[in-house]
C-alpha cells in the first residue's frame, strides 16, 4: 500500500486561469464562509484585517495578493481556510475549497523554482493526479518571521 498524504483542496482564480492548491489537512483547522474582516491600519497589504472566530482574534489573509495574483472577488463560494502557522492561527481566503482528497506520496514531485508567480519557497510540490496538477502549499512559509511576529502583535492586541 503506497503512502498517502490528506489533502485540502482549494482554487484561486485570475483571469480565465484556475489553479488548484493542496493544503495538508493536519494544518487546516476549519473552512468557513468568507465574512467581512475589520480593517486594520498600518497592516501589510495582503493582510485584510482580522475576525472574531468564536472569541478568538484571528488575522485573514487574502493569498491572492500574497501571490501577487490580484484581489480576491467575494462570492458565495468564497472561503476563509483557518490553518496553523507555526503556532499562530491564520484565516486564508481563497475563491473556492474544491474537496478532501487522498494523494499517493510518489505522486508528488519536487517544486519548481517558479509555479505561476509563486516562489518554490511556498511550495512543498506539485502533485499529480490524473490530468490534473496541485500545487501543494508550504503554509508554515507563506509568512516570513516578521510578517509572523506582526500578525502575532495584531492577534494581541484586538485579543
Amino acid at each position: 500500500m503506497a503512502e498517502e498524504i490528506q489533502l485540502v483542496v482549494f482554487l484561486l482564480k485570475q483571469d480565465d486561469m484556475v489553479s488548484e492548491y493542496g493544503v495538508p489537512i493536519t494544518q487546516v483547522h476549519e473552512i468557513i464562509p468568507m465574512t467581512r474582516p475589520t480593517k486594520l491600519p498600518q497592516s501589510p497589504d495582503f493582510v485584510e484585517g482580522i475576525i472574531n472566530l468564536r472569541g478568538r482574534i484571528i488575522p485573514i489573509i487574502d493569498l491572492k495578493k500574497r501571490f501577487a495574483m490580484g484581489n480576491s472577488n467575494i462570492t458565495a463560494e468564497t472561503r476563509s481556510v483557518v490553518v496553523e502557522v507555526e503556532g499562530q492561527t491564520v484565516g486564508v481566503i481563497v475563491d473556492e475549497v474544491s474537496e478532501v482528497l487522498r494523494l499517493p506520496t510518489d505522486s508528488i514531485e519536487p517544486p519548481p523554482d517558479l509555479v505561476g508567480g509563486i516562489t518554490a519557497e511556498y511550495l512543498t510540490g506539485v502533485g499529480k493526479l490524473e490530468d490534473r496538477l496541485l500545487i501543494l502549499l508550504n503554509m508554515d512559509k507563506i509568512l516570513n518571521d516578521g510578517e509572523k511576529a506582526e500578525l502575532v502583535e495584531i492577534a494581541q492586541e484586538r485579543s
